[in-house]
This record gives structure tokens, C-alpha cells and sequence, in this order.
């Protein structure tokens, strides 16, 4: 499956050399040119991997990545030509899984990128306990309930994977369509509180709390 990759950076002509290096990749590449664009961005797509350049208009890399942590744990790298040890802090105080210095070699950041995928997916368990009845196998998207599988719709096992994924964040009405449906196929919000509806009747209400008006959220 294609990672997608978020890009942040205001100048134009590097936002397209790093963009088309990483397509040529086999990464998905969507860019953004301000902080709140980037923001914007973020919750109308799920992300695998934040590049974010830190002096960019409206809000600079640290406070958009800031906002972002509020509700999301996706990796981030920043890439800026700040140099001294308080913008270093400032950067992983923030949030950031790694840090990029201006001028780069594109291999070099391809190389950073890669290290944190490996490691961000390589630290999921297959199999998580969600408590001492029920398990969830995350490669053969196995829903077990006292020692019986569960009959679960396909997109329903997918949802749940992405709450499992992402325990006690919010996930917007956006990020769970653009996981669990397929790009040609027609969304249904009808469809998604039925999934929901289903999965609360094995999992308990009180485990997928529903935000008005934004998404849900799995307490773990």
C-alpha cells in the first residue's frame, strides 16, 4: 500500500523537488504551503509521516505540529535551516520524531523517512488485547470474543483497526472515510454509525465515544 506523506514547505521550487523525489519513491506526496493549509490538510486525509519546514507563513512548523499532537501521534520530521540547540529543543519539545537541517541530500532524507515508517509500523503488535475477553489480530484482522471469532463486516475490522491504531484520539469524520472506504467507492455516514452501532454491541458503548458534529474516539 502507498504511505502518504504530508509536505510543508513555502518555497515553491523545493516543495517540488523533495515532492517528486519521494513520488519517484512510491510515496503519495500532498503538499501544503502554510500552517494552516497543513492543518487543514491533516484532518481531510490520514497521513503516515508529517515534513514539516518550521518558517512558513500563518503558523510557523512548531506550532502547527503543537496542534496537530492534540489529537494525533503521526510521525513528523522537521526540515528547516535553523541551527542552534534552542530551535532543536523547541522542535522535539513539539513533538518531532526527527530533525532535518537545510541545506540536505534528498537520499538523506529519504533515508530519515524510511527509518521512521520501519519503525512506527514494525511497533505494532499483530495481536492486541483490548481486555481480557476480546483480542484483535491486526494481520488477519481477526475480531476474537471468548475464544470465538466475531462476524464483522469488512470495513467494520478496518475501523477497528484504525481505532486500535490510534487509542483515545480523535479521529475526524474525514481521516476514518479516507481509511475504511475505497477511493471509488461512494461514502455512507449512514453506513459508518451502523459499523459503529455494531462494534459498540461487542466492545461495550462506552469504549467508541462519539464527538458531535467531529468523529469518535476509542478509549483504551
Amino acid at each position: 500500500m502507498q504511505r502518504k506523506i504530508l509536505l510543508l514547505e513555502d518555497d515553491i521550487t523545493l516543495s517540488d523537488t523533495i515532492a517528486e523525489y519521494l513520488q519517484d519513491a512510491d510515496f503519495e506526496v500532498i503538499c501544503a504551503y502554510d500552517g494552516e493549509e497543513a492543518i487543514e490538510k491533516v484532518y481531510e486525509n490520514r497521513f503516515d509521516l508529517l515534513l514539516l519546514d518550521v518558517n512558513v507563513p500563518l503558523l510557523n512548523g512548531f506550532k502547527v505540529l503543537k496542534q496537530i499532537r492534540e489529537n494525533q501521534k503521526t510521525p513528523a520530521i522537521f526540515i528547516t535551516s535553523l541551527n542552534s540547540m534552542q530551535s532543536l529543543e523547541e522542535g522535539f519539545d513539539s513533538g518531532c520524531d526527527d530533525y532535518i537541517r537545510k541545506p540536505f541530500v534528498l537520499k538523506e532524507l529519504l533515508l530519515r523517512v524510511n527509518t521512521i515508517l520501519k519503525r512506527e509500523y514494525s511497533s505494532k503488535e499483530e495481536i492486541i488485547k483490548i481486555d481480557e475477553n476480546l483480542s484483535f489480530n491486526m494481520k488477519s484482522y481477526t475480531l476474537i470474543k471468548n475464544g470465538e471469532v466475531q462476524n464483522l463486516h469488512n470495513k467494520e475490522l478496518k475501523l477497528l483497526k484504525l481505532f486500535l491504531l490510534n487509542p483515545n484520539e480523535l479521529l475526524v469524520h474525514e481521516r476514518i472515510y479516507d481509511h475504511v472506504w475505497e477511493y471509488d467507492e461512494d461514502i455512507s455516514d449512514t453506513s459508518l454509525r451502523t459499523y459503529i452501532k455494531n462494534l459498540r454491541k461487542i466492545l461495550g458503548k462506552e469504549k467508541i465515544v462519539s464527538l458531535k458534529k467531529l468523529g469518535y474516539r476509542f478509549n483504551s
